[in-house]
């Protein structure tokens, strides 16, 4: 299984950025973004698989960017112009398997490593 590390969340205004790293440790095709609120269920933001196709949630286009770098395996969510609606803890997570559907990286069932999250929360 792979160990996923993530980091760089905070507590930010309306309107700012962050930028939150996922380190992961092991063999994958893709690697995915997820938020989960309190009280709500886990959403998929977006992902990006082994030859850097990216795909998001409709709600993050334009605002948020995943990236990679293969030199140093590390997975990158860039969040810009954060909403109070953003906030949430912010996992990353592992799939050994890509996908052929776009909605397919969103969906939390079809990753089998998980990280342990990082909060994000975006104040008015």
């Amino acid at each position: 299984q792979v160990q996923l590390v993530e980091s760089g969340g905070g507590s930010v205004q309306s309107g700012g950025s962050l930028r939150l790293t996922c380190v992961p440790s092991g063999y994958r095709r893709v690697t995915g973004w997820f938020r989960q609120a309190p009280g709500k269920e886990r959403e998929g933001v977006g992902g990006i698989d082994w030859r850097g196709v990216t795909r998001y949630l409709d709600f993050v286009k334009g605002r948020f960017t995943i990236s990679q770098d293969n030199a140093t395996d590390t997975v990158y969510l860039q969040m810009n112009d954060l909403r109070p609606e953003d906030t949430a803890m912010y996992y990353c997570a592992a799939s050994s398997r890509g996908f052929f559907r776009s909605a397919d990286y969103l969906r939390p069932e079809n990753y089998n490593s998980w990280g342990q999250g990082t909060q994000v929360t975006v104040s008015p």
